[in-house]
């Protein structure tokens, strides 16, 4: 099964490099946007502080500062021939408009001594290097470009998988895949980094952001670009590539037809175009007949407006999940307005009353999201849409929601289930994976 999923990877990978090549003069694949026209910096501005710092604006304050940029972009910043050309100084050559999950294709062309990049969400960055340059070895330079250098030291990514840059004076094709905060690039049509987390430079304690601009780095040496074509990715087709790079051997635990393996008060529950739905004002929580210790789950699941439901981790058959099992995995639309005052330990992804997730990364409403949940030990991660929101140790927990005790918290094997809140949440594509 692995043989066959990188066949069939490394397949697409040939037929999209194949034919971009023939996508020249600034003309876009078919599906694709181009963000430079060929002709000017229509669509561009001049930014290269840390984000925030234009997020905190108004509207209003946004345009001004946009403009303001101009001086020193048009001083810095030239269109030849079709081509974008920094003189290696100046801000960041920046889109206005922002981004979420995409793939982009860019072409670039540097100089001896040259290091430079692409802020992927206005973060850094894929590393472009003059691989030769014996002074920047230690830093990497040797390894090539591609890399997603400001990852931590030995993080997944950081170097590239192999050198794959032309010589200088030639032209380099860059694609890249951002889903969530999984990026994969190519580059010259060699697979350089292959699915990793691209780590939020800003703030190391937080995701890398939803969204947010496409920038073209200026670092001391003479960079060109073109052919910037953007292919925005919408939420089946991140669902299918998350699923697709979920690695190892996975058991399917619904057969999107009945319950048969479940228990419960499974009368609560309905099978509803393959998903399993939890019935408008039932609830309970519904549980697989078998029991696991570490594990780790994937499924795909859809919240209605103001929807509730949860994960049962752990869980013994009886009782409220959230507190005798190891914990509730929070299943919320955190962003309904009925939610604004919960505790941080109550929204989307959260150990419920025990451990808060990061928000922000659920899709709106009536849409199906992807999530991977590992339980090791007493960890537990949660990966939603490609984002890993929650990393929590609960044996480390000593200060719970309410003060109310959690006794199931530290149980080392349970049952896995759907706790229902009487919300019509489903879910669909369930699957196990057992670990040693």
């Amino acid at each position: 099964m692995k043989f066959v999923r990188m066949s069939l990877c490394v397949l697409l990978t040939f037929t999209l490099a194949a034919a971009g090549v023939a996508q020249e003069n600034n003309q876009p694949p078919e599906g694709f946007t181009p963000l430079f026209n060929g002709k000017d910096l229509n669509g561009w501005y001049g930014f290269k502080k840390n984000p925030n710092e234009l997020w905190k604006l108004d509207e209003q304050g946004q345009a001004e500062l946009r403009k303001a940029s101009l001086a020193d972009l048009n001083q810095h910043w030239t269109v030849e021939n079709g081509e974008i050309v920094n003189d290696g100084h100046g801000d960041y050559l920046t889109t206005e408009r922002e981004f979420g999950d995409y793939e982009l294709w860019i072409d670039y062309k540097t100089v001896a001594l040259a290091d430079s990049g692409i802020y992927l969400r206005a973060t850094p960055q894929v590393q472009i290097w003059d691989y030769t340059d014996e002074s920047k070895f230690k830093l990497g330079a040797d390894k090539g470009s591609g890399g997603l250098w400001n990852n931590s030291a030995g993080a997944k990514g950081k170097d590239p998988l192999v050198l794959a840059d032309k010589k200088f004076g030639e032209w380099n094709r860059f694609r890249i895949r951002q889903v969530g905060a999984r990026t994969s690039v190519w580059l010259n049509g060699q697979l350089v980094v292959d699915h990793a987390t691209m780590e939020n430079y800003w703030d190391r304690k937080s995701p890398l952001y939803r969204r947010g601009p496409i920038q073209l780095q200026t670092h001391g040496g003479e960079i060109r670009w073109r052919n910037v074509f953007l292919r925005e990715i919408g939420a089946e087709e991140a669902n299918r590539l998350l699923k697709e790079h979920s690695e190892g051997e996975w058991t399917d635990i619904f057969n999107g037809k009945d319950l048969s393996g479940w228990k419960g008060p499974l009368e609560n529950y309905e099978i509803v175009d393959g998903a399993i739905r939890c019935k408008a004002g039932k609830g309970g929580t519904i549980h697989t007949a078998k029991e696991y210790g570490d594990f780790r789950v994937r499924l795909q699941f859809k919240v209605p407006a103001g929807g509730n439901n949860g994960l049962a981790i752990r869980y013994p058959g009886q009782g409220d999940t959230a507190y005798v099992g190891m914990c509730e995995l929070q299943v919320l639309d955190s962003e309904h307005p009925k939610y604004a005052r919960l505790d941080k330990r109550q929204y989307h992804g959260s150990a419920y009353g025990m451990a808060a997730a990061h928000r922000g990364f659920l899709r709106e409403s009536g849409e199906w999201n992807y999530q991977e949940v590992t339980v090791k030990g007493s960890t537990i991660q949660v990966e939603l849409n490609g984002t890993l929101i929650l990393n929590a140790d609960l044996s480390q927990v000593t200060e719970v929601m309410g003060n109310r005790p959690h006794p199931g918290k530290d149980r080392t094997s349970g049952y896995f289930g759907f706790a229902g809140h009487s919300d019509p949440v489903e879910f669909r594509d369930v699957a196990i994976q057992e670990l040693k």
